[in-house]
């Protein structure tokens, strides 16, 4: 009588015995790389890839970002060694020059006072960069740690933080720049970057705060705990590198705006103060001879624009790729 024939698509072979022996470990490999055009976030195994490789997966493909970071880059080198583009010094003026246009070796002009607008403008970077990068880490940090806790432990500890954010929500940031920076007489840059870092935790303090509540929940979480596990243990290692992305996002973001705000406060006379080299100084000076040296004007202020929109940029692609409801 003879055997049945089934369709297994392949997967068994029949032998002479009747049974069936498995694919070849080859074959076996083969079946398990996933076809061309398998769907997003799957690796080259064909397994689920984590929210950070499968971010840094679209964030490659994304336009908006590579030129965003290669702005950025651009900016961070040439705070770095400003020397690299511009051979001149930023401090050095000749009165003679006031106002006058462009010219052989300076193609931006100069200003009121006669220094050279295009090397003022290429150091400006350095303390934009500075003043941004440093109010960023800082308010990230402080605003993580106290949101983390809060959301982790709630109780009086979550009531009180909560009240605290409220009462610094409610304090409007350039009239608090104008109070508590106008008594501050050093012309470094730190007086600037400490008033950030006050009123700035309190917005990702909330962040934080509710994504560790979100992620706290969770079932390995709850495992974790069931398991004995400490307190720090369970915010370190289980609850923080599942809770960060929106603290990472809202970062980029701001760090925009805190170069926005330098300049801001700078223009208004209570940021930082000559003979330091700033986007905000050299606009405020610039403004009265809008009309007549316009090129004193636009050159920073066009530099401030693009720089800040880098990191708006930056910050939404990033956004886009960490969260996934926006896929």
């Amino acid at each position: 009588m003879p055997e049945p024939q089934y369709d297994d698509g392949g997967a068994i072979a029949p032998t002479g015995a009747g049974g069936a022996t498995d694919l070849a470990l080859s074959e076996a490999e083969t079946l398990e790389r996933p076809p061309p055009g398998s769907p997003l976030g799957t690796g080259p195994s064909g397994k689920p890839r984590s929210l950070w490789s499968d971010a840094w997966h679209d964030l490659r493909r994304d336009p908006v970002f590579i030129v965003s970071a290669l702005v950025i880059l651009f900016l961070v080198i040439i705070s770095i060694w400003p020397s690299l583009i511009a051979s001149g010094n930023p401090l050095q003026c000749d009165l003679a020059k006031a106002q006058e246009g462009s010219q052989p070796g300076h193609p931006f002009g100069f200003n009121g006072q006669g220094c050279d607008v295009y090397t003022r403008t290429v150091y400006g970077a350095r303390t934009s960069v500075t003043v941004g990068v440093c109010a960023t880490l800082g308010v990230a940090l402080l605003g993580s740690v106290l949101g983390s806790l809060a959301g982790f432990f709630g109780g009086g500890w979550d009531a009180t933080l909560s009240r605290l954010t409220d009462v610094f929500f409610g304090i409007p940031v350039v009239l608090g720049g104008l109070v508590l920076l106008s008594v501050v007489t050093s012309d470094t840059v730190w007086p600037v970057i400490g008033f950030m870092v006050l009123l700035g935790w309190p917005q990702l303090s909330r962040i934080a705060r509710g994504s560790v509540i979100t992620a706290k929940q969770n079932d390995y979480v709850q495992a974790a705990r069931a398991l004995g596990a400490s307190h720090t243990r369970l915010l370190l290692r289980h609850i923080a590198p599942n809770a960060v992305a929106p603290v990472i996002v809202v970062a980029t973001i701001a760090l925009g705006t805190y170069i926005s705000l330098e300049a801001t406060l700078s223009y208004l006379g209570v940021g930082l103060k000559p003979p330091t080299v700033s986007w905000g100084i050299d606009i405020s000076s610039a403004s009265p001879y809008i009309r007549n040296a316009p090129h004193m004007l636009l050159w920073p202020a066009g530099a401030l624009a693009v720089t800040v929109l880098a990191f708006i940029m930056l910050g939404d692609s990033v956004r886009d790729a960490l969260d996934p409801r926006l896929r």
